[in-house]
């Protein structure tokens, strides 16, 4: 009971940050440090190789830090340890159920290419149906958390008709070679990494699923207290979202020389669809609702949570 009660007063404390935010008007300052959150892949990645945030914003100390996946992330976010992050839709949700003090900041649509239910190569698995009583690992709170969900419910099959086995990317990986596992739910570059090493089988691709965003989410004191940086940094990223799109061998050998991936799997994962930062918008906020009010309804989530309370809307971009 005492950590119900914790909780309902995180989320009812968390419920008016939002509002808060735009109801107040602080005084504009920079910050002295500035923690951000990344993964070994995408914008932020690239845009910390290339010494990008340096420029837009002097006079700000830089601390990064590498993150497996977006729950560890939103986790230290949670925790005062991050101040700013990009991440799957999954997350998010999960940090807001818990009361965590961030707010989406802005998006990503995604195509749906970079993320798959996959199975060995040697699988007889035929449709999403034969996964009824199989072992499939998924991260849990990942975004191909809610992707098994939609890809077992497109062919009327539920979480409680499969055996779950939640595991971090890297020993889902070590499980799928060994055949320990009959599916796996995973992303890019992840997924990209099993498809070329593991031979592994597309068994439902994102493609087939509801569309899906990615998110940049900041910690609610950032927003609250200095969103001149916030603005600057978004502007900084949607910028080399621009110059990544139309420069993709620079970008292969950055990342890949700063996550030591390989470079056709790099090539491959920026090939799924195009980097962008976008203010948030209705249709992206409907399609991060529709995804938390499955969790909710499963029991996933401790409670039912409103996206929009959620969302830092003083962001727009300078071209």
């Amino acid at each position: 009971m005492a950590h119900e009660t914790l909780l309902d007063r995180r989320a009812v404390s968390f419920g008016g940050i939002a509002l808060a935010l735009s109801a107040c008007a602080p005084k504009p300052r920079r910050l002295a440090r500035l923690r951000i959150g990344y993964q070994k892949s995408g914008v932020l990645l690239s845009a910390k190789s290339r010494g990008l945030i340096e420029k837009a914003l002097p006079g700000t100390s830089l601390e990064w830090a590498l993150f497996p996946s977006g729950p560890p992330m939103l986790e230290a976010m949670a925790a005062g340890a991050v101040d700013f992050g990009a991440t799957g839709d999954t997350p998010p949700i999960f940090a807001q159920a818990a009361g965590a003090p961030l707010v989406y900041v802005a998006s990503q649509p995604l195509t749906g290419q970079g993320e798959a239910v996959i199975m060995p190569p040697g699988s007889s698995l035929a449709s999403p149906k034969d996964l009824k009583g199989r072992r499939v690992a998924v991260t849990r709170g990942s975004s191909s958390h809610l992707l098994l969900i939609r890809a077992l419910n497109s062919v009327g099959l539920k979480l409680s008709d499969i055996k779950v086995v939640f595991l971090s990317p890297g020993d889902a990986a070590g499980a799928f070679g060994s055949g320990a596992i009959d599916a796996w739910a995973i992303w890019d570059p992840f997924l990209a990494l099993a498809m070329r090493d593991q031979k592994a089988r597309i068994l439902v691709s994102g493609v087939a699923l509801p569309a899906s965003d990615a998110f940049y989410v900041a910690s609610a004191r950032l927003a609250q207290e200095a969103p001149d940086v916030l603005r600057d940094f978004l502007d900084a990223l949607r910028s080399e979202c621009v110059w990544g799109n139309s420069h993709h061998a620079e970008m292969v050998q950055i990342i890949a020389g700063a996550s030591r991936l390989p470079p056709d799997v790099v090539l491959t994962s920026l090939r799924r669809g195009p980097l962008a930062v976008e203010p948030m918008t209705a249709p992206a906020i409907a399609r991060q609702q529709a995804a938390a009010d499955i969790f909710a309804g499963l029991h996933i989530i401790p409670r039912s949570v409103e996206v929009g309370r959620a969302v830092w809307r003083e962001w727009r971009p300078k071209a």
